[in-house]
């Protein structure tokens, strides 16, 4: 559904006009009765974290998110492993609040494009598929991403689904059979109106010429819910960023369109259950992606009570600006027909860009993950992403700046501080605490800075703005290293009385608390950097498992605990530049589907 590409360009528009869906449509096919539309206010979605609402949830509402299912036909770059940081810094913060949380990713395994990709490779699409699928697996797990369900088009739990799915639809009187006749983009799965193709039907995205099709289809009502997705797109917490709302509802407002969701000329893919000589379309295939990753294995109901029970409705669908129209409006559409509640929200995220163009496997001008982890570890490519870029906004690539923020922010302001002052409380204080963090005053500038930040980090996190939780989460390190150098501790050491010493040796533990804040906050977008900063802190692996948002409170370090040798804890970005070109690089766009 979104192209290996982050964020999933994907096959877009069926909405377009290209295909004169004919109303010569076979007696009979459309099925008779249509009945009643479902209410919307049934549907409608409830607050959750990240919107304005999010302190009506409690803490132990079941969270869902989800990435695009990555299109395979080749192996992941940048843009799909974009999203994938994002929502697993959102999965990893629920985590922490208490919540119970399940983050769905996977893979579009179906269409036309997977069967040429194979082709190219002198592969059988599934051989094909699965050696992407480690491509993927592998990334994700070289990038620290905990994810719960993996799904995968082509696994036999998807595809009941589907086909359950499907059959409710049916029966629902939404499908009927109709001629499409059109231009239509490979790489983009989808037919084009005039409006979306230069003057030689070239594909505005994969610059390769569209090619006229004509084949009778299954066609799904969409326009049967035109009231309820205007309802729907209306609500400001559905579709976010607000730019990405206001664009959704006008497309909306200018009246939905039935599409296809089979395909005649298409063989690898899931046969229609009523008419197995077509496959179903790709999208509406991929799409209850969603909704099979919640199940286990040998488990395809599709009920209502099922799917609630696993996590239905999901809480957030992280997916690439240019697939909304998928997740915004024919998604939620498909569900309603299926008797299903839609998602709560879906956010769009902006491009990743290069050379002024959208990343995408198709164009060749992808930023490749596997060499920037390689190189620089899995914190620092979470961290520039995340605290660089403006979630929902467009943003570029430079490797001169991505080392210039991560050493600047990681190594030294957090990595530097903490190794400098645990060599000071080795030197000092034989590598013991001399007091509890908890006996510190509340007035203390790092106490009171901590209890300060702690909050704005969570409604950055709430409203998704990972770069503003990364500042104020920073500010707090920012301050401890400012605090150093106004306390000078290593003068008092040397030649301060008894009261200098001792005050030396509590702003060491002022300042070994604040880190170690600090990590609590930073562990959504660094796990591993947060669990190295823990571990040279002396405290338990187990503790670091366990962590949850109350370990933010002031007062963990206690008297007495003694602290291992002193180890960096994130070395500074050097060496060769590992993507092209090196120093002043040019810009790489944030995206999906390609």
């Amino acid at each position: 559904m979104a192209t290996a590409l982050s964020i999933p360009h994907a096959r877009m528009s069926m909405w377009s006009q290209a295909g004169r869906l004919r109303l010569a449509v076979a007696r009979g096919t459309r099925l008779a009765a249509q009945p009643s539309r479902p209410r919307l206010a049934h549907f409608a979605p409830r607050a959750c974290a990240g919107s304005e609402h999010a302190n009506d949830i409690g803490a132990s509402d079941p969270f869902t998110v989800t990435t695009p299912l990555y299109y395979v036909n080749a192996a992941p770059h940048m843009g799909s492993a974009y999203p994938t940081i994002a929502a697993d810094a959102i999965a990893r913060y629920q985590r922490l609040r208490g919540r119970p949380v399940t983050f769905i990713t996977g893979t579009d395994e179906h269409g036309e494009k997977i069967a040429l990709a194979a082709a190219s490779r002198g592969l059988e699409p599934q051989a094909h598929c699965d050696d992407i699928v480690s491509s993927y697996k592998a990334l994700w797990r070289d990038l620290d991403i905990a994810y719960d369900s993996f799904i995968r088009t082509t696994d036999g739990r998807h595809e009941a689904l589907v086909s359950a799915v499907l059959e409710r639809v049916w029966q629902r009187g939404d499908i009927y059979k109709a001629d499409y006749e059109g231009y239509y983009c490979v790489d983009c799965e989808e037919y084009k109106d005039e409006a979306d193709m230069d003057a030689e039907k070239n594909c505005p995205v994969h610059r390769k010429p569209c090619v006229n099709r004509k084949e009778e289809n299954y066609f799904f009502a969409l326009s049967k819910y035109q009231a309820q997705l205007e309802e729907l797109c209306s609500d400001p917490d559905f579709v976010q960023p607000e730019s990405r709302r206001n664009e959704v509802l006008g497309w909306v407002k200018q009246g939905v369109r039935d599409f296809s969701i089979s395909r005649a000329a298409v063989e690898w893919g899931i046969p229609v259950p009523r008419d197995p000589r077509q496959t179903v379309y790709v999208w509406f295939d991929a799409l209850n992606g969603y909704l099979s990753g919640l199940l286990r294995e040998g488990h395809a109901e599709a009920s209502p009570e099922a799917l609630a029970s696993a996590g239905w409705p999901a809480s957030l669908h992280v997916i690439g600006k240019d697939i909304l129209r998928f997740h915004a409006v024919y998604w939620p559409a498909m569900l309603m027909s299926a008797g299903l509640p839609p998602p709560r929200r879906v956010f769009g995220h902006g491009f990743l860009t290069k050379d002024g163009l959208k990343m995408g496997k198709s164009l060749g001008n992808v930023l490749e993950p596997t060499a920037l982890v390689g190189a620089y570890g899995a914190d620092a490519v979470r961290y520039y992403f995340l605290r660089e870029i403006v979630f929902g906004q467009d943003g570029d690539f430079s490797e001169e700046r991505f080392r210039n923020i991560v050493n600047a922010n990681l190594a030294n302001d957090v990595g530097n501080l903490l190794n400098r002052t645990l060599n000071l409380l080795k030197k000092n204080c034989g590598g013991q605490l001399p007091l509890d963090s908890a006996a510190l005053p509340a007035d203390h500038p790092l106490r009171a800075l901590a209890a300060e930040k702690v909050p704005a980090v969570a409604a950055a996190f709430d409203r998704l703005r990972f770069d503003q939780a990364c500042e104020a989460a920073l500010s707090i390190s920012g301050r401890g290293n400012q605090y150093l150098e106004e306390v000078a501790p290593w003068t008092a050491f040397k030649k301060g009385s008894e009261e200098d010493k001792a005050a030396a040796a509590a702003a060491l533990v002022a300042v070994l608390e604040a880190v170690r804040v600090v990590a609590v906050l930073l562990s959504p977008v660094t796990p591993s950097l947060s669990a190295r900063i823990y571990r040279q802190l002396g405290l338990p692996e187990e503790a670091v498992a366990a962590l949850r948002w109350s370990d933010t409170e002031w007062g963990a370090l206690r008297a007495g605990h003694a602290m291992p040798q002193p180890q960096p804890v994130m070395q500074r970005l050097e060496g060769d530049y590992v993507t092209e070109p090196a120093p002043a690089a040019a810009a790489a766009p944030v995206g999906a589907k390609a």
